[in-house]
């Protein structure tokens, strides 16, 4: 008796029918995803066609000249040159500057403020805890509108005014002898160059050469102290031997020092000149109202990030740590937080968006950010809503992608490398 061998038996090919686009899985999904797709490119093209029926019956057109017309107002807080006489586009360049100066410190001091109530929160004394708890719930839980307008109110009516600084008699008195803080703005000392480099035309801007080089040399020092340590970390893992650096290390420190001398640097400080300070750089009370407003509010949410974050680490690396003989704050600094980061960073990048985005409150200060230029003025003098609507949102769009684009490299990078 022979045994049969049994072969498979390929299975005959289907025909195609469009019946296959809803009940096949292998095409549903492309199927729903076109279908939504071609919705969306028909939304789109309703919106831009009935935009132009409206712009025609208003005897309007599409165009962007208004950013070359005349500006004709002023901006209180700028970092560029700029006057009544220059142009739209030139505005909304100084309110974009103070944008993204205003979120740049703020996400720097909020992540710092942060940190600390994070790590306090979990502090074992428990007056320091309930105190960074109740700064957290407080803060969290008012509208951060209200904070701007309670800072800018204390610096505009609790603060001396510049008077209150002149005569044998004064009430108030500078700090260090560098620093006034007063109603009219904090005044502090501005960095001056006895040798001048000149300036680099941009077109736009002309940025000053003397700050480009110590930027450029300070860069630099960064970078080559860390292809040195990294070096001497790779020659004590070969052989055992840290190699001797530091004469390196301080070498390359010395050069942002010793350039700076060679240009002549020193600080311009602010002197009480009439009725109010001359020199220095100004920083506005509206500035300072919106840099503590967004810091001190974010600040919160970011210190329950920190908690979250370490929470998440085993309590087992903590005893690991004391066991080896570490202190609490080493333990806290070189053990926890780092391991803490994986799960700090995502959330930390909403936050920094937040404060990029909320920056448009500068308004009800009185400071002039991009919202309060281009999105404010300039709209009510040209009638230009919807070519102002769209830059705004597309500068508003870049600076969030850029953002998270840097934050998630960061992330990337800080995160558990798997092999």
């Amino acid at each position: 008796m022979t045994n049969a061998i049994a072969f498979p038996t390929r299975e005959p090919h289907q025909a195609f029918h469009l019946s296959m686009l809803l009940n096949d899985s292998r095409y549903r999904s492309y199927t729903i995803q076109i279908f939504v797709l071609m919705c969306l490119m028909l939304g789109i093209a309703w919106l831009v066609d009935n935009t132009v029926r409206n712009l025609a019956l208003l005897g309007k057109d599409f165009s962007f000249s208004f950013l070359w017309s005349t500006a004709g107002y002023d901006i209180n807080q700028r970092l560029i040159e700029y006057d009544t006489q220059m142009t739209h586009g030139r505005a909304a360049l100084v309110g974009l500057l103070n944008t993204v100066v205003l979120g740049v410190l703020s996400c720097a001091l909020a992540t710092i403020i942060g940190v600390v109530a994070g790590v306090l929160r979990l502090s074992g004394n428990p007056i320091v805890a309930r105190l960074m708890a109740v700064y957290v719930e407080v803060f969290r839980n008012i509208p951060l509108l209200l904070w701007i307008l309670v800072f800018g109110a204390i610096m505009s009516e609790a603060v001396p005014a510049p008077n209150a600084f002149k005569g044998e008699n004064a009430t108030a008195s500078m700090i260090f002898g560098a620093v006034a803080i007063t109603n009219r703005g904090v005044f502090i000392p501005e960095p001056l160059f006895t040798r001048g480099l000149g300036t680099l035309n941009l077109g736009i801007v002309e940025p000053s050469l003397n700050a480009i080089a110590v930027l450029v040399v300070v860069i630099a020092c960064v970078l080559v102290s860390r292809v040195l340590v990294r070096h001497a970390n790779r020659e004590q893992s070969q052989t055992g031997v840290r190699p001797v650096i530091w004469w390196k290390t301080i070498t390359v420190l010395l050069a942002p020092p010793l350039l700076l001398w060679a240009l002549g640097f020193h600080l311009g400080y602010p002197e009480l000149r009439g009725f109010n300070f001359q020199g220095g750089v100004q920083l506005r009370n509206s500035l300072i109202a919106m840099w503590l407003g967004l810091s001190i509010y974010t600040g919160a949410f970011i210190a329950e990030n920190v908690r979250a974050g370490i929470l998440a680490i085993s309590k087992g690396q903590t005893e690991a740590a004391h066991a080896l003989g570490l202190r609490p704050g080493k333990t806290m600094r070189l053990v926890i937080l780092p391991q803490a980061l994986r799960v700090i960073v995502p959330p930390l990048i909403s936050q920094y968006l937040n404060i990029t985005k909320n920056t448009s409150l500068g308004l009800a200060v009185g400071y002039m950010d991009l919202r309060s230029t281009l999105g404010g003025i300039t709209i009510n003098q040209t009638g230009r809503e919807l070519e102002g609507m769209l830059l705004l949102m597309l500068i508003y769009l870049s600076l969030s992608l850029i953002i998270s684009g840097s934050m998630n490299a960061y992330n990337a990078r800080v995160g558990l490398k798997e092999r």
